[in-house]
């Protein structure tokens, strides 16, 4: 009877059923010694997550609680919630570790990685079907919780601002349609770490913070490179290098646990192992096609953060692309540009090669060469299928489609066009409706005067489309059109000379013209391929179709963009504004976000634009706050007014200055 009483007294989350299969399962390493070392023959490390004082709630996400069995008045009504989930206080059950894995950064295989910062609390048993999870139990850990054998000279925590960045876009991702790891919960606290956000020799203290993160598994290609022998370029090795058993006896463990229909549809081995990398670059390449449909670059795109499910994983210098430019990085401190928004299809196939590696023996090198093969038509056919969706192409598919996106792009890029607001719009294009031509014709005057807007001026433009390529290369090349036509040929057909070049073309085109030429143009281009738009519309209907399948197609295609080409994203002047108001104690405005972007593709009056600059805080916003892990400052003031602007409105200049590293 007392027995029974002490369960009836406990709370949802002090009852939550822990089954943490994976320390079961896989080599857990007993060293206690501490501080941060490298860890041998072993997949996960027992750690013990650091208190905060005083830990608070900023925000809970309700759908991502769900997962777990759990609802938001569960969490906020339990006096302990704050420090459960930030590892300060273990639930029952709860087994806290550090996961072990290696990864290749910006292309140079980096050693011994692993959770410095995050901390696996277990493994929940879920209370719900869900057909992305076939396991039925949920990992949960805590991002912020302090040092592991991993930290390496870190301490493990992390800061408000990022934590608040990373709780945000996990949930936006999955409103979107994206696949990607959830966010349950953002606790801060009087606990404060000293952090030098724009390494400028100017520290500040700032309050630790901890984000629950939730997935069927943070495993990840990287968690195979733990077996990586001594690199030939940095001579560095995994620290379980040899260990065929253990890369084994985790390949074992993904495949069953996550991957079980693969597992009992093969006998043979080499066949299963086979089957279970195609399906990883199935998934990939379809997690990638979503990323480029809607603008989002993931900023640091090493093997380290890809998912061997398939999802969205570690939300650092994440960004959404604002002004369309295939070349946008979002990660400031890529200086090379490796991880741009048109490189990350090919990057992640670079990913999935080292992974084929990783494996090893455990993967025929043939079979694994014909399925890197397929990836990139495999990623094509999702991408086209994806565009084709946004532009509401549903009943056939032409060759001349991926011709009207690529013109669609390029209109985008030479005018600066806003990529999330254009797509938005372009459902508003009339369908070609015979006897209508007067009313067509002020809606597509209505249609161009919106498209126009998105744009940016031409002195925007300039800078825009100034050359990144060094002035001493720049002008060798310039010299060398002239004075070696030969070399210079051969030379301007490499693909980045060729971008560069292309760039100095159009940068030529704009110094000859003026604001007024300039948006005469960019009106006839529009016109022009709206045009264009709708005469493959009308081929959407068979010829003889009724007035009545006409307007029952248009109306499906009107659905169709607008269920796919969101109204909001988390922009990083969004993001921004909320920091700034939590850094002052008010939280609201990071709930009102998260409300948001819960519906991304509905209007939403009274949550589209920020409140909190009502609240006391006027004048008191500057823009040189603190986003991801530094931010390069811009001192200018900023009027109220363009920090009030509607959430789906083209982002105000101040908001494009904002960098993250």
């Amino acid at each position: 009877m007392d027995l029974m009483g002490t369960v009836l007294g406990r709370t949802p989350l002090e009852r939550l059923a822990f089954n943490n299969v994976v320390l079961r399962t896989l080599p857990v390493d007993p060293s206690k010694e501490p501080g941060s070392r490298i860890v041998k023959g072993a997949c996960f490390s027992r750690v013990t997550p650091q208190s905060l004082d005083n830990p608070q709630f900023v925000a809970v996400s309700e759908p991502a609680l769900s997962l777990l069995g759990l609802s938001a008045d569960d969490v906020l009504k339990d006096r302990r919630g704050p420090q459960y989930l930030s590892g300060s206080k273990l639930m029952p059950g709860s087994e806290p570790a550090a996961h072990c894995y290696c990864g290749h950064q910006f292309s140079q295989f980096a050693g011994q990685l692993g959770d410095g910062a995050a901390c696996y609390l277990g493994e929940v048993e879920s209370r719900q079907q869900n057909h992305d999870n076939p396991c039925g139990r949920w990992e949960i850990q805590v991002k912020g919780a302090g040092k592991t054998p991993y930290s390496r000279q870190s301490d493990g925590r992390k800061v408000l601002r990022s934590s608040i960045r990373e709780f945000l876009c996990s949930e936006a991702m999955f409103a979107l349609g994206v696949p990607t790891t959830r966010a349950g919960s953002l606790v801060t606290s009087d606990t404060y770490v000293t952090r030098d956000v724009f390494y400028s020799g100017n520290p500040r203290p700032e309050r630790c913070s901890v984000v629950l993160r939730i997935a069927p598994t943070f495993i990840r290609f990287g968690s195979f490179e733990i077996f990586h022998p001594a690199d030939d370029f940095t001579g560095r090795q995994g620290p379980s290098v040899g260990r065929h058993d253990i890369r084994a006896q985790l390949l074992d463990y993904v495949i069953d646990t996550f991957y079980p229909d693969i597992q009992r549809s093969h006998s043979d081995r080499k066949e299963r192992n086979a089957a279970f990398f195609k399906e990883v670059a199935m998934r990939t390449a379809k997690l990638v096609a979503l990323w480029q449909s809607v603008g989002f670059c993931h900023g640091v795109l090493n093997t380290d953060n890809m998912s061997i499910l398939g999802l969205t994983i570690d939300y650092g210098p994440f960004g959404f692309m604002d002004r369309f430019d295939p070349e946008f990085a979002c990660n400031g401190s890529d200086r090379k540009k490796r991880y741009t928004y048109e490189a990350q299809p090919y990057v992640c196939r670079w990913n999935l090669v080292r992974l084929a590696e990783a494996l090893g023996k455990e993967l025929p090198g043939s079979q694994a060469g014909a399925i890197l093969d397929d990836y990139m038509p495999m990623y094509e056919g999702f991408y086209w299928a994806n565009m084709r969706k946004k532009l509401g192409l549903l009943q056939r598919e032409e060759p001349e489609d991926q011709e009207l996106v690529a013109d669609l792009l390029e209109i985008m890029n030479n005018t600066g066009s806003d990529f999330t607001n254009t797509f938005r719009l372009l459902s508003q294009v009339p369908w070609p409706m015979e006897g209508e031509a007067e009313a067509e014709e002020a809606a597509l005057e209505r249609v161009v005067g919106l498209l126009m807007e998105q744009g940016i001026s031409l002195e925007e433009l300039k800078v825009a489309n100034h050359p990144t390529m060094e002035a001493r290369e720049l002008s060798m090349m310039l010299e060398m059109s002239a004075t070696n036509p030969g070399m210079f040929s051969v030379m301007s057909s490499k693909p980045e000379v060729a971008k560069q070049l292309k760039k100095l073309g159009r940068l030529k085109e704009l110094l000859d013209t003026n604001q007024k030429d300039l948006t005469a143009k960019q009106r006839e281009d529009w016109l022009r391929w709206i045009q264009r738009y709708r005469r493959r519309l009308a081929r959407e209907c068979d010829k003889g179709c009724d007035k009545n399948t006409v307007e029952r197609l248009n109306m499906e295609r009107i659905q169709t963009m607008d269920s796919t080409n969101p109204r909001f994203i988390l922009r990083n002047y969004i993001a921004q504004n909320a920091i700034e108001a939590a850094e002052k104690g008010d939280f609201s405005e990071v709930q009102r976000v998260l409300k948001l972007l819960e519906s991304p593709y509905s209007a939403q009056p009274g949550v589209d634009r920020p409140a909190w600059l009502g609240q006391g805080h006027e004048g008191t916003c500057g823009v040189g706050g603190s986003v991801g892990t530094e931010v390069e400052p811009n001192r200018k003031d900023v009027d109220t007014a363009t920090r009030c602007l509607p959430y789906d409105s083209k982002p105000p200049s101040w908001g494009r200055e904002i960098c993250v590293t």
